[in-house]
């Protein structure tokens, strides 16, 4: 898609992938009394899976133990009017197997909120799409979709 000197990219799972490890934080989407809500979150990609530490009893953790939930990435340059969006859907789960936690602890995933941060959930993406903006002159990366 083309307007105004700027081109709509629809990106790979590769490209969104490759994105999502670009950034440290995103947005997870989960349900909380019925409603939706939305937290920020530092994240990590494993086997292309999103892995976020959180506290234990909070409430982040409570409500995606087994739930379907959307997470969410992007990078945006106003300046520029261009950016990239990548969103994840899929189930999450709390990781509980202690070889897997102890892998999980070396992975560089450093939660930025204060307190005891030792709660790892996996969100697998099943659903993960992608776009990107990209402005007049800017050379477009491969086009998939």
């Amino acid at each position: 898609m083309h307007s105004g000197g700027s081109a709509l990219q629809r990106l790979s799972r590769d490209d969104c992938l490759t994105l999502l490890a670009s950034v440290p934080a995103g947005r997870i989407v989960y349900t909380r009394r019925a409603l939706p809500a939305v937290e920020l979150v530092t994240f990590a990609l494993d086997g292309g899976d999103i892995v976020i530490r959180t506290g234990r009893g909070g409430r982040l953790a409570a409500a995606t133990r087994g739930a379907v939930v959307a997470f969410e990435a992007d990078e945006l340059d106003p300046a520029g009017q261009s950016g990239w969006s990548v969103t994840a859907v899929g189930p999450s789960s709390e990781v509980t197997d202690p070889g897997e936690l102890a892998r999980l602890r070396t992975i560089g995933l450093k939660p930025w909120a204060p307190g005891e941060r030792d709660h790892f959930i996996r969100i697998s993406a099943v659903m993960l799409n992608g776009r990107r903006l990209r402005t007049n002159g800017t050379q477009l990366a491969r086009q998939s979709g």
